[in-house]
C-alpha cells in the first residue's frame, strides 16, 4: 500500500478509507472486516461502513460463510472497466445536459495563467485541437515536455511550423514539422508561443527550471487579434531567419545601413549581424565642423 496508489484511487472517486481498504483486500483476501481493519490501519468502528460502500459500488465482493463474512477485492481489470463505463456514461450525460455558456461575440476573453500546470494544460489543449496549422516558438525544455502532443498533431496531418528559439545544434527530440532555428530566446527566461488554426493561442514567459519554473507570465485566448499577432511573430521570425541565413555574407550593398541596423535589432542570425557590424566599423566618421 503506497501513497501513490491511494492517490490514484482517490482520483477515481474513492475516499481515503475506501482506497486503503481496497488495497488491503487486493493483497490479503479473502479477509474478515477485522483483518481488513488491521492491515489497512482503518479504525474497526469505521471498517464495516467502508466495506459496505465498496460492495455497493462493485469494488469488493462479500463472501458469506456459516461462521463469518469475508470480503475480497474486485479484480483490478474488471474494476477499471466498470469505472471507465461509468465515467463515459457520466461524460455523455454532462455533454448532453449541462448548459453552454459562450462568451458574447464582442467580448472574447484573454485568460491570465499563473502557474506552469495551467500553461502546460492550455498548450496541450491548443495543440490537441489543431486540425490544419500549428505555429510554435519553443525552447528545448518545453519541446521535450510537449513531444507526445506534437507527435500526435504531426500524425493527424497538421502542418506544423516550429521556431527553435535556442538554435539548437542537435535535436532535442520534441520539435516536429518544418523546423527553423534562430537564437531569439531572451536572456534569463524562456518563451513559449503556440497558435493553432488562426483560432487559439497561448503565449508564456517562464523563468527557472523546466516544469517547475519560479516565475510564470502567460495568457490563453481565442481573441482574433492576439491569435494573429502570435502567428505573425512565428511566421516573421522564421522568414527573417531564412532570409538572414540565405543572404548572410552577401547582404552588404543590397540594402542601406539603416535598414540593416533595423534588421539586426530583430535578432537576425550571426552571419548577418557580423556583416552589419563590419559595415558600421567601415562607415566613415562624420567630419568635424
Amino acid at each position: 500500500m503506497t501513497d501513490t496508489n491511494i492517490g490514484i484511487l482517490e482520483r477515481l472517486g474513492f475516499t481515503t478509507y475506501e482506497a486503503r481498504a481496497w488495497l488491503a483486500l487486493a493483497t490479503h483476501a479473502p479477509a474478515t472486516g477485522y483483518e481488513v481493519a488491521k492491515s489497512s490501519g482503518i479504525p474497526r468502528a469505521n471498517i464495516y461502513p467502508v466495506l459496505k460502500r465498496l460492495v455497493e459500488r462493485g469494488a469488493a465482493r462479500r463472501i458469506e460463510a456459516h461462521d463469518n463474512t469475508r470480503y475480497t477485492a474486485t479484480p483490478v481489470d474488471e474494476l477499471l472497466a466498470d469505472l471507465r463505463h461509468d465515467q463515459q456514461r457520466l461524460f455523455a450525460q454532462a455533454q448532453e445536459r449541462l448548459p453552454r455558456t459562450p462568451a458574447p461575440a464582442d467580448e472574447i476573453p484573454v485568460y491570465a495563467l499563473q502557474d506552469f500546470a495551467s500553461v502546460h494544460a492550455a498548450v496541450r489543449r491548443t495543440i490537441d485541437a489543431a486540425r490544419h496549422t500549428l505555429f510554435i516558438a519553443v525552447q528545448p525544455e518545453e519541446a521535450r515536455l510537449l513531444a507526445p502532443e506534437l507527435r500526435g498533431a504531426d500524425e493527424r496531418g497538421v502542418r506544423i511550423t516550429t521556431l527553435c528559439m535556442e538554435a539548437c545544434t542537435s535535436e532535442c527530440g520534441g520539435c516536429r514539422g518544418d523546423i527553423h532555428r534562430c537564437a531569439l530566446a531572451p536572456s534569463g527566461s524562456r518563451w513559449l508561443i503556440v497558435a493553432a488554426d488562426d483560432q487559439a493561442a497561448v503565449a508564456a514567459e517562464l523563468k527557472g527550471a523546466a516544469a517547475v519554473p519560479d516565475s510564470v507570465r502567460a495568457i490563453e485566448t481565442r481573441q482574433p487579434l492576439v491569435v494573429k499577432l502570435a502567428t505573425a511573430y512565428v511566421r516573421q521570425s522564421v522568414a527573417l531567419s531564412i532570409l538572414g541565413g540565405a543572404l548572410g555574407d552577401h547582404f552588404k550593398g543590397l540594402v542601406s545601413l539603416q535598414a540593416r541596423q533595423l534588421l539586426d535589432d530583430l535578432h537576425l542570425p550571426e552571419g548577418l549581424s557580423r556583416t552589419i557590424d563590419e559595415d558600421r566599423a567601415a562607415r566613415p566618421e562624420p567630419s568635424a565642423r
